[in-house]
């Protein structure tokens, strides 16, 4: 199953066959992984190097320790400390265009496939998250709603690749979209402008109208980009 290591930073090597295993299909989600003796005299290297390279997988969500259970690869990434990425990014200091541009392309491409994937419970959740933003008193409750509807029509997708993307920068995400509001609802007459483009989106997504989601999308990103002053 795995080979003799003689390298130098052993428990690099240790990771990489770990993933090469994942990537052939030979270890799945869900699998228990060998013992940390096991695996030690499977690689030929030290115990000291497997329970580096376990933590370190531990460490960015790839696999999880059980207590007296032994280590598995995940089986759920929702909640998983892929973080780092969202960290190193924040701390990259990325600036307000470029987060801009990754959102608007990473949930532009999300409604277009919502469009064509969303199921009716998922409609009836967004129509409910919109009543509720158009009854919500205070900005605190309106944010989180915000930001749930988009989480909404990205898992509605069914892109996991594109959904761990966002759920990996969740945190980058969500701050973005605070800010955005902030900005937007300087001008109070800009609610209801912000209410209406999230209504659009909702009434493409019921038409399954990939262009009509697109262009709701379109005016959605636009009023948040005009709010900047651009």
């Amino acid at each position: 199953m795995f080979t003799s290591i003689k390298t130098p930073r052993v428990y690099d090597q240790v990771i990489e066959q770990i993933k090469s295993k994942i990537k052939s299909g030979e270890i799945k989600k869900g699998d228990k992984l060998p013992s940390e003796r096991e695996m030690a005299e499977l690689l030929s290297v030290s115990r000291t190097s497997v329970r580096e390279a376990i933590k370190a997988l531990e460490v960015i969500g790839l696999i999880e320790s059980r207590q007296g259970a032994g280590n598995y690869i995940r089986t759920n990434f929702n909640n998983s400390l892929f973080e780092p990425l969202s960290v190193m990014f924040m701390l990259q200091e990325s600036s307000l265009e470029e987060m801009y541009d990754l959102r608007k392309t990473l949930e532009l491409e999300c409604a277009r496939l919502a469009a064509e994937n969303i199921k009716d419970a998922e409609i009836e959740h967004l129509s409910a998250i919109l009543d509720r933003m158009y009854e919500s008193l205070t900005e605190e409750q309106s944010l989180e709603l915000d930001i749930k509807f988009h989480y909404v029509i990205a898992k509605a997708s069914r892109n996991v690749l594109l959904i761990n993307i966002l759920e990996v920068i969740s945190q980058l995400m969500d701050e973005f979209i605070k800010t955005s509001r902030m900005q937007i609802l300087h001008e109070g007459k800009n609610r209801e402008k912000l209410l209406s483009t999230h209504e659009n989106i909702v009434k493409a997504l019921k038409l399954n109208d990939k262009e009509k989601v697109s262009e709701a999308m379109y005016e959605h990103f636009d009023l948040i980009w005009k709010a900047y002053g651009y």
